[in-house]
């Protein structure tokens, strides 16, 4: 029988060996920043809205979407699939393979988003007004397009920098860079007068700031390697991203059409570009909750992408498992308080803004749905990414035939009840693959201290919020589910791998505080 000191020997071994989780977390507390700094981006949207008013925020969410979905062509997956590509040649020791991938990368990103821009540009001076669209639209759409390159340069860099395991450089490009510079030039523009087109003018410029510096920095882990590789890279590459290309295309259709659909079937059905307006401000609110998920998928991206490598599928479904307990306990929190409170959030962009309090709700629970069972869309990627593209195309075919039916009905909530089926149905088939085709056990049990904690929070929330009218309920009912919340958690306690994960990530600051110390 081990006496108290063997086993607190053995503890200590055990805790000193490195958990699958701490290199996960480490990396997801680098993301965490630069997310937080990005986020700052939302000052820019409010900018908009209060010195430009309703309509141009309208007009620029439909302008930015258009963009941010034909983004999709210039980066054609190379934005995700370097990071693989990356990760599996440093751990193979090719170096100046990963140095020739981010130069070819870059390249095709450069030659596609360029032509997209044109073609893009062509189009809509073409056949924009012809639609019935305004003037002005068609205008800003025509310019934001621009930024299409800059675009392509950041997040295919970036994709590198993470395929390296270097978090910290979204911080500088995205976080800093490119949202200082769009807030800068936004300013700047309005007070030379050229208000309607001056959010494109700011995202153009932004974009290419941040994107250069993205570049230089990725750029800057390989000084003095040679872009070599024993074997090509273009072909493989391309081949690898092209059916990432296509399903992340789908996705950023799902993740747009919402807006784009409700600006173009919008009219006819007596939804104005003002109504729009409060409909971006709502999508900028719950677009928050992918950002929890944004945190973790850089650096679970090459952890998975080792395990698979290796053919280690319980290490796989043991990251799946922790990250996804993570994730829910970081979003439920996030969704309760916007379908409880999302309209004091409104309230902040202006006059009017509160109306989208519902919508702020339901698109809550449909990006909080997306990002917790999107996770297995990173595995199935490493795996069988052919299963994305299948799944992406059911979720637009089905989001497209709802709106069609919704919108003329419901008008913007019909827009949010459309994506919300959708991610619902896209989750749905994601958590059937994993299970039956991967013959993976879905972490269940894991995911009970989350949900527990959510639903003892919640419970005495609901009433308050029921029965209290006007922002004097939504703020008591919020703060009653945040206090309740992080009760049930000092109750319920952490997972003892959680708690091995947290004390090794407070040994390695203490470590590096120490080291710091004696350099001094």
């Amino acid at each position: 029988m081990k006496s108290p000191e063997d086993e607190n020997a053995l503890r200590t071994t055990v805790e000193l060996r490195p958990h699958p989780g701490t290199e996960l977390a480490r990396g997801a507390l680098v993301n965490i920043v630069a997310l937080l700094a990005a986020n700052l981006r939302g000052i820019f949207t409010f900018l908009i809205a209060r010195l430009l008013g309703r309509t141009a925020l309208g007009t620029f969410g439909l302008a930015f979407s258009t963009m941010d979905f034909l983004s999709k062509f210039g980066t054609w997956g190379m934005d995700t699939s370097t990071i693989a590509l990356v990760a599996g040649r440093q751990a193979k020791g090719d170096h100046g393979g990963s140095h020739l991938v981010l130069r070819r990368a870059v390249t095709f990103g450069l030659l596609f988003s360029v032509v997209t821009a044109l073609l893009g540009i062509i189009a809509f001076q073409t056949i924009g007004e012809k639609m019935g669209q305004p003037p002005e639209l068609v205008q800003t759409t025509s310019l934001i397009l621009l930024a299409l390159p800059g675009i392509a340069l950041y997040r295919i860099s970036n994709g590198v920098s993470r395929g390296m395991k270097v978090m910290k450089h979204d911080i500088y490009s995205r976080g800093m860079t490119e949202t200082f510079s769009t807030i800068a030039a936004l300013l700047i523009a309005i007070a030379i007068g050229l208000r309607g087109l001056a959010p494109a003018v700011a995202v153009l410029l932004g974009t290419t700031a941040g994107g250069l510096m993205a570049f230089t920095l990725a750029r800057g882990l390989f000084r003095g390697i040679p872009a070599v590789a024993a074997e090509a890279v273009a072909g493989p590459m391309l081949r690898f991203s092209s059916p990432i290309a296509i399903y992340s295309l789908l996705n950023i259709l799902i993740m747009r059409m919402d807006v784009l659909l409700l600006g173009f079937l919008g009219p006819t059905v007596g939804v104005t570009l003002a109504t729009v307006g409060i409909f971006v401000a709502s999508v900028e609110i719950s677009g928050g909750m992918r950002k929890v998920r944004q945190a973790f998928d850089p650096m679970f991206t090459p952890i998975i992408a080792r395990q698979s490598a290796v053919k280690d599928q319980a290490a796989m479904e043991q990251s799946f498992a922790q990250l996804a307990r993570w994730v829910l306990a970081a979003q439920l929190p996030l969704m309760g308080v916007l379908c409880l409170s999302g309209g004091i959030g409104l309230r902040i962009f202006g006059p009017g803004f509160e109306v989208g309090a519902l919508w702020v709700g339901l698109l809550a629970v449909a990006h909080a749905t997306n990002s917790f069972v999107g996770l297995a869309e990173t595995v199935i990627m490493i795996q069988r990414p052919k299963l994305n593209l299948i799944n992406s195309a059911i979720t637009v075919v089905l989001q497209f035939g709802i709106s069609l039916v919704l919108i003329p009905a419901y008008g913007a909530t019909g827009a949010a009840l459309a994506m919300m089926f959708a991610y619902i149905t896209q989750g749905v088939l994601r958590y059937f693959e994993l299970r039956f085709l991967f013959a993976w056990h879905w972490p269940w049990q894991a995911l009970g201290r989350p949900a527990l904690a959510f639903l003892l929070a919640i419970a005495p929330a609901i009433p308050l919020r029921l029965f209290i009218d006007g922002w004097q309920g939504e703020l008591v009912a919020g703060l009653t589910f945040l206090t309740g919340y992080v009760g049930a958690w000092k109750v319920i306690g952490l997972e003892e791998a959680d708690r091995v994960v947290l004390r090794q990530l407070l040994q390695g600051r203490k470590k590096r505080r120490l080291q710091g110390d004696n350099a001094a």
